[in-house]
């Protein structure tokens, strides 16, 4: 099997580091994986942290090409890989590419994140606009609107491989932080997943989508419920993620047309979201995370060696 294998391309996010070997013919010839995201590692750890996940794969191969992207490339990752500007031409990725120390055996490079500066709108990421891409090649000729759920969700503007602009929403993190440090939490110990869970989920949605700008006064229903009206932990738990996605969905009508929504991420996570953007009329499309990863790294690829 890794004979055929031509480079290795790797997804290194902050909880765990992905890689995949493609073949000459663009085949994935194995997939690896290590729990040794960026947030678990020093910067002298990550050459060994690659090497144990590629290393066993790559022999034969007498110097292995690596294509890295995400937060490897952080300020405090890797190896910084200075951001493209947006609006930004994704075809140039691979030329903003950064190359850090390895054995000689490995020649490996760290595409770079996108940043918007405009003031007032500064905003980074890293890793979604190699999923962007991806999803350039997956929907030939897409243009309009894109949402990645996820711990920090992004919206961006695609038009074929030009990203025009793009927005985040902590949403994710928001929920486990409420969860776990703030007054909330009394009411949500126990089953989250019990089933007045998607009672819970369609009440907070609803309000979300409804309210968005109540969001603050909202959230303090999920403590008083329980202590007035007797609502359990999953009650609580839905409650508040449907809550959170509604919010940020309807504070982003004007993005919620009648164009399909394509989403990129988890299909459980994509399935929230569909049903909050069809309750405002709209339609969306899941875009599975790791496909478009790993067809953005190959698109990157193909385009550095034009």
């Amino acid at each position: 099997m890794s004979s055929q294998t031509s480079w290795i391309a790797v997804d290194w996010g902050t909880s765990n580091l992905r890689a995949w070997g493609i073949g000459r013919d663009g085949s994935t010839t194995f997939s690896a994986s290590s729990e040794k995201g960026m947030g678990r590692l020093e910067r002298e750890q990550y050459p060994a942290a690659l090497s144990e996940v590629i290393e066993a794969r790559a022999n034969g191969i007498e110097t292995v090409d690596v294509l890295i992207a995400g937060m490897a490339g952080a300020r405090q990752g890797w190896l910084e890989a200075p951001y493209l500007d947006a609006p930004a031409d994704l075809r140039g990725l691979s030329a903003g590419a950064v190359s850090p120390s390895m054995p000689k055996e490995f020649r490996v490079r760290i595409l770079p994140g996108v940043c918007q500066k405009s003031p007032g709108a500064e905003n980074v990421m890293r890793g979604e606009e190699t999923q962007l891409l991806g999803l350039s090649r997956l929907i030939p000729g897409f243009s309009g609107v894109v949402c990645m759920p996820g711990t920090h969700s992004k919206w961006a503007v695609l038009d074929g491989v030009r990203l025009e602009s793009f927005a985040t929403a902590m949403t994710g993190e928001l929920y486990e932080v409420l969860r776990q440090h703030s007054v909330l939490r009394h009411s949500l110990n126990g089953n989250l997943d019990g089933p007045g869970r998607e009672e819970g989920f369609r009440e907070g949605l609803e309000a979300g989508l409804s309210h968005p700008d109540l969001l603050t006064g909202n959230l303090f229903t999920v403590r008083a419920a329980s202590l007035l009206s007797g609502k359990e932990a999953d009650w609580c738990g839905g409650y508040l993620s449907g809550l959170l996605i509604g919010s940020e969905i309807g504070g982003r009508k004007e993005w919620v047309g009648k164009q399909e929504v394509p989403l990129i991420g988890s299909p459980g996570l994509c399935a929230l979201y569909t049903r909050a953007i069809e309750q405002l009329g709209g339609s969306a499309r899941t875009i599975d995370a790791s496909e478009a990863i790993l067809t953005g790294l190959k698109a990157a690829r193909e385009f550095d060696s034009h």
